[in-house]
Order: C-alpha cells, then sequence, then structure tokens
C-alpha cells in the first residue's frame, strides 16, 4: 500500500506561505473584534438602532416583507434567504451605535442583493448545496485515492475541495457589495453622518478581512493537495 510524501522543500516553502497567512487570519479576526467593540460604545447621533436601520433600509428598497429577528451571540447576525429575515445579534439589535447600525446595514444589503438579483450571490446559492458536500467529504475521499492508489479518486477529492475554494472566492463580492450598499443607503437615508459613517466603514471593512483571510487559507490549501496528489503519483510511476 503506497503513502504519500512530499518533499521537504515544498513543505518548507509551505510553511513559509501558510505562517503569514495564519498570522493575517487570527489579525483580521481580533481586529472585526476590536473595531466592532470599540464603535459599538460609540452612539449614533440620531440614536438609531441596529433593528432601526435594518428596517430604513429595507423599507427603502420595497422590502416591507422581510421581517427583523434578534439572535442570541456577538456577531451572529445574518440574513436567512429561506425564511425571509434578517437576524440580528443582541449586541445589534437594539444598540444605537455606530456599529451596530453598520453591521444591520450589512445585513439588509444581502436581502437586497437577494431581491435584485446580484448576480454572485445567486451564484453563491446555486453552489451552496454542493459546497456542504465538498467541504464535508473532500479530504476524506482524497485520502481514499491517495491510500489505496486510487488515482482518480484523489482527483475527485481534489475538485471537491476547489469548489470549497471557489465558494469563497464568490463570497468575497457579496460581502464587498453588502457593505458599500450598506453605507450608501445610510449616506442618502441620513442615518448617519460623515464622520459616523467613516466609523462604520472601518467596521466593515475589518470584517470583511475576514473574507480575505479565509479565501487565502483555502488557496494555500488547495495548493498543498495539489502537490501532495503529484508527488504521490510521482512515485507510483516509478515504481
Amino acid at each position: 500500500m503506497p503513502y504519500y510524501t512530499y518533499t521537504s522543500g515544498f513543505e518548507l516553502n509551505y510553511i513559509v506561505i501558510l505562517i503569514p497567512i495564519l498570522i493575517f487570519s487570527l489579525y483580521a479576526q481580533m481586529k472585526v473584534q476590536g473595531t466592532f467593540q470599540k464603535y459599538n460604545q460609540v452612539a449614533n447621533a440620531r440614536h438609531m438602532t441596529g433593528y432601526d436601520a435594518a428596517r430604513l433600509i429595507l423599507d427603502r428598497n420595497g422590502l416591507t416583507g422581510v421581517q427583523i429577528e434578534r439572535v442570541k451571540g456577538n456577531l451572529t447576525d445574518h440574513y436567512d434567504p429561506k425564511a425571509n429575515v434578517v437576524r440580528l445579534s443582541e449586541s445589534v439589535y437594539g444598540t444605537a451605535s455606530i456599529a451596530a447600525v453598520g453591521v444591520a446595514a450589512h445585513e439588509a444589503g444581502h436581502a437586497v442583493q437577494y431581491a435584485v438579483g446580484y448576480g454572485p450571490i445567486k451564484l453563491r446559492m446555486s453552489i451552496v448545496s454542493v459546497t456542504q458536500f465538498a467541504s464535508k467529504w473532500a479530504v476524506w475521499i482524497l485520502m481514499a485515492g491517495l491510500l489505496f492508489s486510487f488515482g482518480t479518486r484523489a482527483y475527485v477529492g481534489f475538485w471537491l475541495y476547489a469548489v470549497v475554494a471557489f465558494f469563497q472566492l464568490v463570497t468575497l463580492p457579496v460581502e464587498f457589495n453588502a457593505s458599500s450598499r450598506a453605507l450608501l443607503a445610510l449616506e442618502e437615508g441620513g442615518a448617519l453622518d460623515r464622520e459616523e459613517l467613516s466609523g462604520a466603514k472601518k467596521v466593515l471593512s475589518a470584517a470583511a478581512m475576514t473574507y480575505v483571510a479565509a479565501l487565502l487559507s483555502a488557496l494555500v490549501q488547495l495548493l498543498r493537495l495539489w502537490m501532495i496528489i503529484s508527488s504521490s503519483n510521482s512515485r507510483s510511476r516509478r515504481r
């Protein structure tokens, strides 16, 4: 039964690439938490809560049927397209801070994306089920292919993981666009003044960094899997 290895040179290169990405990922997580906490302690001049901000954007876009609910947790905010509900965390829903308004507006922006048929979000939704399957089984299929010399199966595992990386890639324009819609709507609706908008932008930009970090991690892992498969196949051909 063959086993797979890869050259020490590649292993070193992989580690050299991976460490900065891990550091960046940790930084992104700390940045989003820190920025949110900072601006969640700064009240906005209009005393607008997260709920008010989400409702403002939804109503301005004719989405009066979209409900807004409070959910437990910190930064657990999201839009559920199946239930047609914007769910805001306890630290956002009833808080009249710059951060709360920014986060709530961002989630309402996702609802608007679905309503207008924004291309990237339609694409992301179309591959959700495949991505869920791929994230669960890709590595196992790849490992089985490598351990039992099923080269084709190993490549199937690789391409399944590529779907996960592609999902992360598609997520970037979805998140950036939701933030852009949110900031524009808040400005046009007079919800925040210029200085407050700057604070909200910092909160949303920090959150966007986590998606960039997730994509980079997925791409590096994809490269690692490809090199492992190539190394295993080379060894098999030499035997």
